[in-house]
C-alpha cells in the first residue's frame, strides 16, 4: 500500500474548513431560535386576544351626541294655579250675601284673595249663611268698630287649605289659630264625619263643601262664629216675628147653609113675582070689560 503523506498546509485547510461549516451551522440554530421564539410569542398573543376574557371587554363608548328635541316634542310646562274669584264665587254660591258685604265693605276680601292666589298655603273660610245673621240683632255688629268687623270676618278663615279629609286630624292641635291672629283661635271636631267649628259663644257645624279645590276651600256654617275677645257675653238673638193673625171666615164666602137659604130666597122673589104679574093681568082685564060696557 502506499503511504499518504499529509502535509501541514492541508491540515490547516481541514481545520479551517470544519471552524467554517460549525460557524455555519450555529448561526442557523440562532436563527432557527429566534424564529421559534418568534412563533411561540405570537402563538400566546393569539391565545390571550382571542380568550373569553378578552372578547367580552366592550369597545369604548362613543361621544355622546347632543340631540336637538323640536319645541313640538318638548314637554310641556306645569299648568299654573286655577284663579278663583272669591266674591263671584260667593256671589253665585249661596245666600251669603251679607258676609260678602261685609267682606267687601272692610276690605278683607282683597286679603282673603292675596292669600288663595298668591301663597303656597292657600285658604280656608268658614262663610255663614244670611240666615245665620237675621238671627242675631242688628245692633250686634252695628255696635262693632271697623276694626272690630274686621277682625270678625278674618276670624271666619283659617291661613292655609284644608280639604274635609284633613280635619280629622287637624282637631287633634286644638285649638287652631285663624287668620285673625293667635288670640282668636277655634276649635274643630269631627263627629263620625260631622266637623263642628266651635267658638266661644257659638258651635256650628259644617253643612256643606262650597268649593274645595286647592288652594282654596270654602265651606257653609249655619251660625256667625264669636269669639270672646269682641263678645264679652252671649250676644241677643233678634226677636222672633210675630206669628200671622189667623184668617176668619170670609165676610164674603157664603156660610154651610148660603147656599140653601139663596135658594130659598130665590123661589120667595120669584113667587111675589108671579103673584104681581096674575093682578096685573086680572086689572087689565076688568078695565077692558068696564070699557065694553060703556061702549055697549
Amino acid at each position: 500500500s502506499e503511504l499518504k503523506v499529509v502535509t501541514l498546509s492541508e491540515t490547516s485547510c481541514v481545520i479551517s474548513g470544519d471552524l467554517d461549516q460549525g460557524r455555519r451551522e450555529g448561526k442557523q440554530a440562532v436563527v432557527t431560535m429566534e424564529f421559534k421564539a418568534a412563533a411561540f410569542t405570537a402563538a400566546v398573543l393569539a391565545v390571550l386576544l382571542c380568550s373569553p376574557a378578552s372578547a367580552q371587554k366592550s369597545p369604548p363608548a362613543p361621544s355622546p351626541v347632543s340631540v336637538s328635541i323640536p319645541p313640538s316634542l318638548a314637554p310641556a310646562p306645569a299648568p299654573a294655579p286655577r284663579y278663583v274669584d272669591l266674591a263671584a264665587l260667593l256671589d253665585v254660591a249661596g245666600p251669603f250675601h251679607t258676609f260678602l258685604g261685609y267682606l267687601q265693605k272692610t276690605k278683607v276680601i282683597e286679603t282673603f284673595q292675596a292669600q288663595a292666589n298668591k301663597t303656597d298655603e292657600g285658604i280656608t273660610i268658614f262663610v255663614p249663611k244670611d240666615s245665620a245673621f237675621a238671627a242675631l240683632k242688628k245692633s250686634t255688629f252695628s255696635n262693632l268698630t271697623g276694626d272690630q268687623l274686621k277682625t270678625l270676618l278674618l276670624y271666619h278663615a283659617f291661613p292655609k287649605y284644608y280639604p274635609l279629609a284633613q280635619f280629622r286630624n287637624l282637631s287633634s292641635l286644638n285649638p287652631v289659630n285663624t287668620f285673625a291672629g293667635s288670640p282668636y283661635t277655634l276649635n274643630l271636631t269631627d263627629d263620625m264625619g260631622s266637623i263642628s267649628v266651635e267658638s266661644m259663644w257659638s258651635k256650628p257645624k259644617i253643612s256643606s263643601s262650597v268649593y274645595a279645590t286647592k288652594p282654596i276651600a270654602v265651606y257653609s256654617i249655619n251660625n256667625v262664629l264669636l269669639p270672646m275677645q269682641l263678645f264679652s257675653k252671649d250676644p241677643p238673638l233678634a226677636p222672633a216675628p210675630a206669628p200671622a193673625p189667623e184668617s176668619g171666615a170670609s165676610d164674603i164666602a157664603p156660610s154651610p147653609g148660603g147656599g140653601k137659604a139663596g135658594a130659598g130666597n130665590g123661589k120667595a122673589d120669584s113667587t111675589s113675582a108671579g103673584h104681581v104679574g096674575v093682578a096685573n093681568c086680572l086689572g087689565l082685564l076688568a078695565a077692558a070689560a068696564g070699557g065694553l060696557m060703556l061702549l055697549w
